[in-house]
């Protein structure tokens, strides 16, 4: 006995000492290379890329073309580096991929510009056209762009049809699958779970519940999507049409007209694409690198086409950002993301951080005027109004405030836009869904199932309202009061602010999703077009004749800077080590699913009441 106590206690604690000095090992580890990293800091090296004397820009864009990127830690972004896993969902600013493809234009030792899209993923068509509106400029200089691919998705060949030389693979692919909404629904699956779903709302088309109440989608879910979602297929047909010169009819929106053709050319992708005049060239690697040779010359090592690739560009061209001089500013405040209650990082609206970004420029002697620019599908309804009433302080204070929606700017996103002096929104902007929902569930059938119980008492009928008892509904009835009061207020705001009639409103409201064409033709939307056009207009307003921009962001501690800059120094000396990830379809589904709950746990206005358009994210 006492000889296997003995062993006992000499395991424990071998592991012990074992997990002690593995611990002491790793922070050791990260001890010097935070180290080398102020040494890095420090060095005289700063590590500029030189442009070559004759090469091509490589926009190289990896994925989600964003007008915000989200708050990354520097740690994490550190550790991410250092053993090799790529970031799962990377970003790329919309406004530093115009300016390096506006700089390439006047840059003399740009000769071409090469679309490498292979890794860009879905991005909405306002940020698509305004890329490819800057490749359209490019062209203005005479130098060619070449897009290349083995294969092209829906949004990347949007960007290519615009390019000079449009070259796919032998064994290339690319099949354009128009625009849709399917969502997975979970009403029977929280039955059998025995969940008790509440749901209170105002708007007939107001669908962003029913994957929790349903089956299937509405009938009037599916009328109101399917109209918007034909618009914005229409304009991506004619856009494109417009790129290659074809007819919008080229396209096959039916299996049977492809098939068709697709026969005709012996199932080969590649053959169809340029049978029917979607790219120029079928091209082999070695085809395309020759071809680009000949225009730029091999690089230093002289195995490929002299190229610069995006981000190296950008560090090069961009350098330090000056302030606006003077006191003639149009102050520019983004709001990307859901909506939530409080301070939420960028990547987020946060009802506190973003009115605080607007009462900054409104306190900012050199701001005259204000853009919002908003990308969200909306969220929290307090958090929203906390936003609205901060727009309404500006304006009071003399400063007009000009809202201009990105990619989307629906329910929430519309609501802190609606009292804006004016509202901008480029043509495929996904806007309105003006209504309002509330939605919880409780799990007391559930833990009853496993002999689970709730009981007790309470000095009023509020007493012990929660997640294990059946919902009152008498406070049912108070929370469905509730919801239609705010939608009531929805109503007025969009009411006051657009100059259109309540009733009239109500009529365009009731959740209903528009795009940005069908907005202003409502009286939703003032003008369409995109961020410099709102800014020239905040100007005339404000009456400038010359002006500067001035983006309006947190500022950073200078703790947060040290740990930025320290954790990007670091990284770049750090030897990688490649680490396996699951690619499992399986897992991607499983990941799926649950973050629809997060999505949903995520919210948090305080009265539970949301003016949210699930269906609008792309």
């Amino acid at each position: 006995m006492t000889t296997k106590n003995s062993w006992t206690k000499s395991f424990f604690l071998g592991l012990w000492t074992v997990l002690n000095v593995s611990r002491k090992a790793f922070f050791n580890i990260i001890f010097i290379l935070i180290i080398v990293g102020i040494f890095a800091a420090m060095s005289g090296d700063d590590g500029k890329v030189m442009i070559p004397k004759d090469t091509a820009l490589v926009l190289n864009v990896r994925g989600d073309i964003v007008i915000e990127k989200r708050n990354v830690d520097p740690f994490e972004a550190f550790m991410s580096e250092a053993f090799g896993q790529r970031e799962e969902n990377p970003e790329v600013l919309l406004r530093d991929l115009v300016f390096a493809i506006d700089q390439a234009k006047e840059d003399n030792r740009i000769k071409a510009l090469v679309l490498d899209l292979h890794e860009m993923n879905n991005t909405g068509l306002d940020k698509l056209s305004q890329f490819s509106g800057a490749i359209e400029r490019f062209k203005e200089s005479g130098k060619p762009v070449y897009a290349i691919g083995d294969y092209f998705t829906q949004e990347q060949y949007y960007v290519a049809s615009h390019a000079d030389h449009v070259y796919m693979n032998p064994m290339g692919y690319m099949l354009l699958e128009g625009y849709g909404r399917y969502r997975m629904y979970f009403k029977s699956a929280l039955e059998k779970l025995k969940a008790s779903t509440y749901v209170f709302r105002v708007g007939t088309y107001k669908s962003a519940i029913e994957p929790y109440i349903r089956d299937d989608m509405s009938d009037a879910a599916k009328e109101a999507n399917q109209e918007w979602l034909n618009a914005l297929w229409m304009q991506y047909k004619t856009d494109v049409a417009a790129a290659r010169g074809f007819d919008v009819n080229n396209f096959d929106d039916q299996v049977e007209s492809f098939m068709a053709k697709f026969k005709a050319v012996d199932g080969s992708f590649a053959k169809y694409a340029l049978e029917y005049g979607w790219i120029d060239a079928i091209k082999s690697r070695e085809d395309i690198r020759d071809e680009l040779i000949a225009i730029v010359g091999l690089d230093e090592k002289e195995v490929n086409f002299s190229g610069i690739d995006f981000d190296n560009y950008l560090d090069t061209v961009k350098g330090v950002p000056f302030p606006p001089i003077g006191n003639n500013n149009v102050g520019i405040v983004v709001a990307k993301g859901v909506i939530l209650n409080g301070q939420q990082q960028p990547g987020d609206i946060g009802g506190d951080s973003t009115a605080n970004l607007l009462r900054q420029a409104r306190l900012d002697d050199s701001i005259k005027a204000v853009v919002m620019h908003v990308d969200s599908p909306g969220g929290s309804a307090f958090a929203s109004e906390v936003i609205r009433q901060e727009i309404k302080n500006l304006r009071n204070a003399g400063k007009p405030v000009v809202a201009v929606m990105s990619t989307y700017a629906a329910s929430g996103g519309y609501w802190i836009s609606a009292s804006t002096d004016e509202i901008w929104a480029a043509p495929s902007t996904i806007t309105g869904s003006i209504g309002v929902f509330g939605m919880f569930m409780s799990w007391e059938n559930s833990l009853s199932h496993i002999g689970i119980h709730t009981d007790g008492v309470g000095t009023t009928d509020f007493a012990g309202m929660g997640l294990t008892r059946e919902l009152d509904p008498r406070i049912g009835n108070i929370i469905q009061y509730s919801v239609e009061n705010t939608y009531d207020q929805f109503l007025t705001i969009v009411s006051e602010g657009r100059d259109i009639p309540k009733a009239r409103v109500d009529e365009i409201a009731q959740g209903r999703v528009w795009i940005g064409s069908q907005a202003k033709e409502l009286g939703l939307v003032d003008n369409l077009g995109y961020l410099d056009d709102a800014v020239k207009s905040a100007a005339q307003l404000a009456n400038l004749e010359t002006y500067d921009t001035k983006y309006v962001e947190r500022e950073l501690s200078p703790k947060e800077k040290f740990l930025r800059e320290l954790f990007g120094q670091s990284a770049a000396l750090v030897g990688k080590v490649s680490i396996a990830q699951s690619n499992s379809a399986l897992v991607g589904l499983v990941k799926d699913v649950i973050s629809r709950f997060d999505a949903l746990a995520k919210l948090n206005d305080p009265k539970g009441t949301y003016a949210y358009c699930i269906m609008c994210e792309m």
